[in-house]
């Protein structure tokens, strides 16, 4: 038995445990609770500086509207009226679809009251056009994580952009907006999305080397060139955003309060400019070149152009809008001249402007790259020139016009559907380097002299060209009540007959075809193709190096390295666009040799 001494020693030695035992619980507890306040602390601070960055984020890439004067309000209140089918009015202002499948608009007024009446009248293609580029755009980048990346990339790059464009145009975008879709309002605000899809063509051509806009080509003649001696201006806008962006193109006709009446063929939902002429006979037409990386935001090229169809009347005027304006892609405006008779190339980049005037008498080439002294030596403009396809096009747009003594309106039809290569050879149907790559949004010839253009209807520049004389449309298009013909159909440059061709059905083909090609490649999915399926692929377009290059990466997927290896070697006996193309074909053969 215990004694009472040993007894009580025990207890003495159990509280003592105990004791301990509670002190080292208060001292995990104090060091939890320090922990949970260094937690809770950290946490919220992070939090507030997460917060504090996406407001200040918020903030700064928030762009506000223009402020409109009440005055000019009461034109948002207007309706349009719908007197036909594919016909609608608004005030003095109108867009209708003609027979030929364009769209053709009239608008008069200031900028914000432009843009209302745009706005209000072109809803539901702008809807359409919207719906198509973004389309692509997902088409293009798949990657949802790198679409928001992308938003929020250039949301944050084009914070400022408003700051460089004129406030007429400003509020003719904000008045436009006003009627935009709901629909995309997850992309950005109405106004905000609209300012910057002004700068999606120079985004685009900016950060990509095959981009948007693959490679436009354009030309000028006048003098002994030309049968009459006048001016004459043709152009392929090769900006390619899918079959269906092209399928409505519009025609617009304003008549601003400020400046000259013009015209310019667009899509609804652009104030901008890419093809135009105004009253005085000055044309604008812009050519996208090779530019660095931009660091920050400036003017939309094609407000440039719009700027300078709107307020200039001859080159040198144009020059001097141009000069005046900062972009910040690199890009030719080519501008013909009726009061000059003849045309000239603005080359602007972000840091430099020069007139280039035409070594040739009666003729100048526009391509996709620079020939001005001011770039005889820029690394840029002959890297370019090395490896694109824009130094092709402007050999054989040369050969073309010497081959040509005298233009006429339908010689440069020709020339602008021309498909072929240097000295008439075959290099395959929408080839990069044929001056009709098949992928134009359109093509227009001008005639400023007697203020006549014609544009060409869907598909491509293979349908007819419409003739339209600004004289007559200014003179009848304010407040047209009736839908009737504006165009001069006896002046009307017939269909391509390649459009009614079994070549063109099989063309059709082919893009089918590649674009299942490109998708089971991309994905590394395993099928497998009968031989006649593989022989009427060819068939469809034999000429074209492509043609063995997806055949090449077909065999390559289906672990066929011989057949593979014969078909990349084949793609090298074609006429290959660009350096990159003919780098990437041979990086394959590298690789399937080293493997053997």
């Amino acid at each position: 038995m215990f004694n009472r001494s040993t007894i009580h020693l025990k207890i003495r030695a159990a509280k003592t445990t105990i004791i301990l035992i509670f002190a080292q619980l208060y001292t995990m507890m104090k060091f939890i609770k320090r922990l949970l306040r260094w937690f809770f602390y950290t946490f919220f601070a992070v939090t507030d500086v997460v917060f504090l960055f996406l407001l200040w984020f918020i903030i700064t890439v928030t762009i506000a509207p223009p402020k409109i004067d009440p005055a000019e309000a009461a034109v948002v209140r207007a309706d349009r009226h719908n007197p036909a089918p594919d016909f609608y009015t608004l005030k003095n202002s109108w867009i209708k679809k003609s027979e030929t499948g364009l769209w053709e608009m009239y608008i008069e007024g200031d900028g914000f009251e432009r843009g209302v009446v745009e706005g209000k009248l072109n809803k539901e293609l702008a809807e359409k056009q919207e719906i198509a580029f973004v389309s692509q755009i997902r088409k293009m980048i798949p990657s949802e994580t790198m679409l928001n990346y992308l938003k929020f990339f250039i949301g944050f790059f084009n914070r400022h952009i408003d700051q460089y464009i004129p406030e007429e145009y400003k509020e003719e975008i904000y008045g436009e907006s006003l009627s935009a879709s709901d629909q995309f309002d997850f992309i950005a605000p109405k106004y905000y999305r609209m300012l910057n899809y002004h700068a999606a063509h120079d985004i685009g051509h900016a950060l990509q080397d095959k981009n948007m806009t693959v490679g436009c080509t354009a030309f000028g003649a006048w003098a002994d060139k030309t049968d009459d001696h006048t001016l004459i201006i043709g152009r392929n806008f090769d900006f390619y955003v899918g079959d269906a962006f092209a399928e409505d193109k519009l025609i617009n006709f304003v008549k601003p309060k400020d400046g000259y009446k013009f015209m310019m063929v667009s899509w609804a939902g652009m104030i901008g400019a890419v093809s135009g002429m105004n009253e005085k006979g000055l044309t604008v037409t812009i050519n996208a070149s090779k530019s660095e990386i931009p660091t920050s935001a400036a003017t939309p090229i094609s407000l440039v152009a719009r700027e300078i169809l709107q307020y200039a009347k001859n080159i040198e005027e144009a020059m001097a809008i141009a000069k005046k304006r900062k972009t910040f892609v690199s890009e030719s405006l080519l501008i013909g001249s009726a009061l000059d008779n003849r045309t000239a190339t603005i080359e602007k980049t972000p840091s430099k402007t020069e007139l280039f005037e035409s070594p040739n008498t009666d003729y100048i080439i526009c391509a996709n790259h620079y020939q001005g002294k001011s770039f005889a030596n820029d690394p840029v403009n002959l890297s370019n020139i090395e490896k694109s396809s824009s130094n092709y096009r402007f050999q054989h747009l040369t050969q073309l016009i010497n081959q040509t003594p005298t233009i006429t309106v339908a010689d440069a039809a020709a020339i602008l559907r021309n498909q072929k290569g240097m000295n008439n050879t075959s290099i395959g149907m929408g080839n990069e380097k044929a001056l009709n790559q098949l992928i134009a949004h359109h093509s227009v010839i001008f005639k400023p002299a007697k203020l006549q253009v014609w544009v060409s209807t869907n598909p491509f520049q293979l349908g007819e060209y419409v003739c339209y004389d600004l004289n007559k449309i200014f003179a009848e298009a304010p407040a047209l009540d009736k839908k009737v013909e504006l165009y001069e159909k006896q002046l009307d440059i017939p269909a391509d007959p390649f459009l009614y061709s079994q070549d063109f059905k099989k063309f059709n083909a082919w893009k089918h075809m590649r674009e299942a090609f490109q998708y089971a490649h991309k994905r590394k999915l395993k099928y497998e193709l009968s031989k006649k399926q593989i022989d009427d692929f060819i068939n469809c377009n034999p000429d074209y190096f492509e043609t063995y290059f997806l055949l090449g990466n077909y065999y390559n997927d289906q672990g066929n390295k011989e057949e593979a290896l014969r078909d990349f070697n084949l793609a090298l006996t074609k006429e290959v666009t660009t350096v990159q193309d003919k780098e990437a074909i041979e990086k394959s053969i590298k690789s399937l040799e080293v493997s053997r």
